[in-house]
């Protein structure tokens, strides 16, 4: 089955065809560890998982590489804040980045660099850029110098003024041009820094993904991926440096971005209380701010990647509903591997098209409830095609028993006793115990369902 996407290089939805058919290599911008995620940070990580899954199904190997910025002046920023070290700040910040996406269902990128970890391969690429003439050193500074390049801003097709509006660049005299970007700055005695050739410093954000990209996956590889707010100045910043460092490479062949998120229809921001981090969400707040990973997944992908998205709340709780309603159709059937022929795949090789993936689900799901022919086969299908999507990873009963993220960990055992309880005060004909008990569960969000052969399940609601 073909796959196209959209590149935004040319603007235009294509037949993806990788550099070489038996290894796709990718290269995604990760998170800048200073602070937890937010619903906006968390959606290139879902919507590039999904990418990452179907490549997998539809080629035999596929590399995928997440970086991480653990150097970066929000993160010096953040750490003198606090009063810590940024190494600290950054470790615990990694940690809490990596439960939120694990509990958003992502799988493990094959490569996952750390830009402090690579500070030679970041001095090595800014000599290359000058020795060749596009760059130059001024003040312990050393710059990309714009004007080197004749096709600079291809890629967000912004005209001169527009891109120096565009990067809030900063004014300096020792600037060739206004336009010109950083690829080594010089840190003060409190700061951290390296020693290079230019003195003691530290790298620009733009050449530290170039930098690991070509490390990793060489000077050309096949699709580059991050958010839309990337494209300017990041992106273009990267292809600038990467091709001038590596003048017979084209870098990355497709780019794609998904679009921005807004916040119950208003632009994300702290002090409108539309704020979200993903943490909270998944269990840090209060009870009605808890979902599952599976719910804020869902509502992301039932919007295509690259539209805007708003994101709210009601939306997660109606991907909660339509999750309960998969997993009741699912049961707790094992099957074994393998994707039968759904449109699953075909709705997600037509550009990611996820919202077409979730109502074929749905489709799928209705098959099951009404009890046509093939039910084995529509769970099959349904189970199959959510793999792909990265949902319905538990088992039915894991799922409506969970709740949160810390209730799972934390309330099953008190639960499970409670209910122990109750079955005993069944077994002594003391009803009003019994029933006491599973009026203080359900206040709880706890539902009790007694079985013929006398056993109770438990799950939550909503």
């Amino acid at each position: 089955m073909m796959l196209h996407l959209y590149n935004t290089l040319n603007r235009k939805k294509v037949e993806f065809v990788p550099l070489d058919e038996e290894h796709v290599r990718v290269y995604v911008c990760g998170p800048t560890v200073y602070d937890h995620i937010h619903v906006g940070n968390a959606r290139p990580i879902i919507v590039f998982d999904v990418l990452y899954r179907l490549l997998q199904h539809l080629y035999p190997r596929v590399t995928y590489v997440r970086n991480i910025t653990d150097i970066d002046d929000k993160i010096i920023v953040r750490a003198a804040e606090r009063g810590e070290e940024i190494g600290a700040l950054t470790e615990r910040t990694i940690r809490q980045f990596h439960h939120d996406i694990e509990a958003l269902g992502t799988l493990k990128p094959d490569i996952e660099p750390r830009a402090t970890d690579h500070i030679h391969d970041m001095i090595k690429m800014i000599n290359l850029l000058l020795i060749q003439g596009f760059a130059y050193s001024a003040e312990q500074h050393v710059l990309f110098h714009v004007p080197a390049l004749q096709d600079y801003g291809r890629l967000s097709r912004r005209d001169r003024d527009d891109m120096v509006a565009g990067a809030r660049v900063e004014v300096a005299p020792y600037k060739k041009d206004p336009a010109d970007f950083v690829l080594w700055k010089p840190s003060m005695d409190d700061q951290v820094g390296w020693n290079s050739p230019w003195g003691r410093g530290r790298p620009g954000w733009h050449i530290e993904c170039s930098a690991m990209s070509t490390k990793y996956l060489g000077p050309d590889f096949d699709i580059h991926g991050g958010g839309e707010d990337l494209i300017f100045p990041h992106h273009e910043n990267e292809i600038a440096q990467s091709q001038c460092a590596h003048p017979d490479s084209s870098f990355a062949q497709w780019w794609l971005h998904n679009g921005y998120l807004r916040s119950e229809g208003k632009k994300m921001s702290k002090s409108l209380g539309n704020f979200y981090t993903v943490k909270e969400l998944l269990g840090a707040g209060e009870r009605e701010k808890m979902w599952r990973g599976e719910s804020i997944r869902l509502m992301m992908l039932s919007t295509h990647y690259r539209q805007p998205l708003d994101f709210t709340k009601s939306g997660v709780d109606n991907a909660k509903k339509k999750l309960d309603r998969w997993y009741r159709a699912l049961g707790d059937v094992d099957f074994e591997d393998g994707l039968s022929t759904t449109g699953i795949v075909e709705a997600l090789c037509d550009d990611l098209n996820t919202p077409r993936a979730v109502a074929i689900m749905d489709a799928l799901c209705g098959s099951v409830s009404v009890g046509r022919d093939g039910v084995l086969d529509a769970k099959r299908d349904l189970r199959a095609g959510a793999s792909l999507l990265g949902l319905l990873q538990y088992s039915s009963e894991s799922w409506f028993q969970g709740g949160s993220v810390s209730e799972s960990r934390e309330g099953g055992g008190d639960i499970e006793s409670l209910i122990a309880q109750r079955l005993v005060a069944r077994g002594d004909r003391d009803f009003d115990t019994a029933d006491s008990i599973r009026q203080s569960l359900l206040d709880r969000g706890v539902v009790l369902e007694d079985k013929p052969d006398g056993t109770t399940v438990w799950r939550r609601i909503s």
